[in-house]
């Protein structure tokens, strides 16, 4: 994969020991997975240090490690001394992206839905092409990078997904992966925290296109204020899509088993395409119509986006239906945000039964700043307006939820609030009843999967009350 010349002249790193007669079949950051052949880059994070298993990672078969630490070291593998082992990694993956000049990658980025794009994008394109997409949550200054060394000489298109909490970072991840399809979802206040406002996370997201040319396209939701706007400064090719607007709009959605709805697309048969996927909420529609401009990019024919579509499967813990012996549970327990909070609680309402109750659990939402007290109070008042039976809150700022929701008229008994996970789950052994539908939905750090994963218990529908 790499010679010992390739990793120098990447990073600008200096050998301090070892020879450089050796090859690198592979690259990792975690000493736990390190195979024979291996170069070790250890990362520094909050509460660890890479640098601590090194010597782990020469016993489990790495043939040279990098540091960024002057070491006392007896060995006689390589050692590669770097200024920053995280830039370091980062080059190196440049380096390795430079090497395949035919491909064509696809960047996805926006304040929700990233995710669920990425994947429908790769559904898509794969009825034709070897598709590389990022796995799970590889989208930030480490993930990426490390995808992107996962790319060998059969592959045709990357799928990128792009995170960002602050300014600059999307403009490193597009130095590195070197995108010639930008694909835009929505303008909202995640990370609004470090940036301040909808205008400044705009910019930030706008990094992706600085370098791009009339050669290359932008895909964006013409339904999103900020993006129409933006759209008028920019001087690549750019599709849009929407429900209201858009070069390629959706028509007739509904949400019966799976989700259904028209496109209005010039490549079908009567310029209309009949869409069914797998998955629930409008919210999906927008992501499915970002993948099927994509589609259309690659000139690829309906069956082959209607049949990529319909292979499309959410991702863990993505609003994923999980049908017990006696309840329903909408586990959506990755992130939050306040725009994907309502969309969730628009799917609880939509699927909630006649005689049954609509329960929504709900934890903080993170990296809000200032706007964290509004925008937790604005969901509370969103759980109401939609007329779901109970809120359990879970979470200092989720308790603003309870608080919006009692403000604006939903009654004090159906209204719970729990300090943590542990305390959640103990109200809800009191409150459930068999065949009640539960939303859980909370921020990545409030770790919301322990209250889905006790739902999933069989041995709880034994004290389920009928």
């Amino acid at each position: 994969m790499f010679s010992i010349d390739d990793i120098l002249s990447a990073t600008g790193g200096k050998l301090v020991c070892g020879t450089k007669n050796v090859n690198i079949t592979g690259i990792t950051t975690d000493s736990r997975t390190v195979k024979n052949g291996d170069l070790f880059i250890p990362l520094k994070g909050q509460n660890f240090d890479g640098h601590d298993f090194i010597w782990q990672a020469l016993e489990n078969g790495a043939v040279a490690v990098m540091s960024s630490k002057d070491l006392a070291l007896e060995t006689s593998k390589v050692v590669i001394k770097v200024d920053d082992t995280l830039v370091a990694l980062q080059r190196i993956a440049e380096y390795h992206r430079r090497r395949f000049d035919r491909l064509k990658v696809i960047g996805v980025t926006g304040s929700t839905g990233k995710t669920t794009t990425k994947e429908m994008i790769s559904c898509i394109l794969s009825q034709k092409y070897n598709i590389l997409k990022t796995k799970g949550n590889y989208n930030n200054q480490i993930g990426l990078p490390l995808t992107i060394l996962n790319l060998k000489p059969e592959h045709d298109i990357a799928v990128l997904e792009m995170g960002m909490s602050s300014f600059g970072e999307i403009r490193n991840l597009k130095n590195i992966a070197k995108p010639d399809i930008a694909v835009y979802t929505n303008i909202g206040i995640s990370h609004i925290e470090k940036l301040g406002s909808r205008e400044n996370i705009l910019r930030a997201k706008l990094e992706m296109i600085e370098d791009f040319t009339e050669d290359d396209y932008v895909v964006l939701n013409a339904d999103d204020d900020m993006l129409l706007k933006a759209k008028e400064n920019m001087h690549s090719r750019v599709i849009t899509y929407g429900v209201d607007r858009g070069d390629i709009r959706a028509f007739g959605i509904e949400q019966r088993d799976k989700l259904h709805f028209n496109v209005k697309f010039p490549g079908a048969d009567d310029g209309v395409l009949n869409v069914e996927i797998d998955t629930y909420g409008k919210h999906n529609v927008y992501n499915a119509l970002a993948a099927i401009a994509v589609g259309f990019i690659y000139k690829l024919d309906a069956t082959d986006i209607i049949t990529g579509l319909r292979d499309y499967r959410p991702e863990k813990m993505r609003l994923n239906i999980v049908k017990t012996k006696d309840l329903i549970i909408i586990d959506d327990a990755y992130n939050a945000s306040p725009d994907s909070m309502k969309a969730a609680i628009d799917v609880l309402h939509d699927i909630g039964k006649d005689g049954f109750k609509t329960i929504a659990v709900l934890g903080d939402m993170k990296e809000l700043g200032d706007y964290s007290y509004i925008a937790h109070r604005d969901v509370g008042k969103y759980v109401h307006q939609k007329g779901i039976d109970i809120l359990v809150s879970v979470g200092r700022f989720a308790g603003y939820i309870a608080d919006g929701a009692l403000e604006c008229g939903m009654e004090p008994e159906r209204i719970y609030k729990a300090d943590d996970n542990r305390e959640a789950i103990e109200l809800l052994k009191k409150i459930l009843k068999k065949g009640d539908v539960i939303l859980v939905k909370g921020s990545r750090a409030m770790m919301m999967e322990e209250i889905t994963s006790f739902l999933r218990r069989e041995e709880i529908c034994e004290y389920l009350p009928n």
